[in-house]
């Protein structure tokens, strides 16, 4: 849904105390969750389609798509009743769900992900009506992908005080429902590469009171790249957070070519979600972004977010799971 993988430049950020500190350790296996399957997804309904259709072979392509559990986008008004709706439907399924809060004010610094809250107080009561709709029966939140990394890259029209006061608001919001676990979007290890640059600007997005932070949303670097990047960037962050990485399309890595973030083919399905990781300090690897939904009008694509039957059958029949 958004655009990812530009390379910043700027100064660099103070590392935190504690730097030599090892990573958290993992959680017992016996808590991980099960994550919730949106059984109305687009994939879903294609497969569907295609199955009515005597496209069975498509069908079951889809269907690798559809039957894994991905995250439930919140970009508009009226979150509080889509995310109720969702967390009643996980709570009967007794799974968690995975929701990404998409609104912060110019989102996407104008690119194809354009759009956000019209003004900080609008973000504000979206934000407290997203929390009352999660109520306490417990998710998965990753908090506005980007938002953070742009700053850092130089985000022209966002007001970054306000940006990071915005961030902090929606982290210690959306943490004081009972068993949410909040991750703040932290970029990927190609655009940000010294992780001390995040350190400061992820402090005073409120890192401190989330859970962690996710990495490579949107984007196809490998679970190893994005694993060290995540174990570096907790270190110097002080020690003791954790993080979850967006696995949902790099089962081949990146594109080595132009518009290595937006579409590029070859392309496959990642790791499935599951938060059963065996790697110390990673929560889980999840299918942040929606495989199959576009990053934008680039190769023939349509608009960023939209689903795109073609490209998802691409990703899902070069899988290798």
């Amino acid at each position: 849904m958004l655009l990812l993988g530009a390379v910043a430049t700027g100064c660099g950020e103070e590392t935190g105390a504690g730097a030599g500190e090892p990573p958290a350790p993992a959680p017992a296996a016996a808590a991980a969750p099960a994550f919730w399957v949106d059984p109305y997804s687009a994939a879903a309904r294609q497969a569907a389609t295609w199955r009515r259709q005597g496209r069975t072979g498509q069908a079951r392509l889809i269907e690798r798509i559809a039957g894994r559990p991905q995250a439930v986008w919140l970009n508009r008004d009226g979150a509080e009743s889509v995310v109720r709706s969702h967390v009643g439907a996980a709570a009967r399924a007794r799974r968690t769900p995975v929701f990404v809060a998409y609104f912060i004010p110019h989102r996407d610094c104008g690119a194809y992900s354009s759009g956000g809250a019209r003004d900080a107080a609008q973000y504000r009561r979206w934000i407290d009506g997203f929390a009352r709709g999660l109520g306490n029966r417990g998710a998965y939140v990753i908090v506005e992908p980007d938002a953070v990394a742009q700053l850092v890259a130089g985000c022209r029209g966002a007001n970054a005080r306000e940006r990071y006061d915005l961030l902090a608001h929606a982290v210690q919001r959306l943490k004081r429902q009972p068993h949410t676990r909040v991750y703040l979007d932290a970029g990927n290890a190609g655009w940000i590469p010294d992780p001390r640059r995040l350190v400061a600007p992820l402090r005073r997005a409120g890192v401190a009171r989330a859970d962690g932070f996710a990495l490579n949303v949107s984007n196809y670097l490998t679970n190893k790249v994005s694993s060290d990047y995540g174990h570096r960037l907790a270190r110097v962050l002080g020690g003791g957070k954790r993080f979850v990485i967006d696995s949902s399309r790099n089962g081949n890595g990146p594109f080595r070519g132009d518009l290595a973030w937006c579409n590029p083919p070859g392309r496959a399905l990642g790791t499935p979600p599951t938060a059963r990781t065996g790697v110390p300090a990673l929560d889980a690897y999840l299918w942040i972004k929606r495989p199959g939904e576009s990053d934008g009008t680039c190769r023939g694509g349509p608009r960023a977010g939209q689903w795109w039957p073609q490209y998802a059958l691409g990703l899902a029949s070069r899988a290798r799971g």
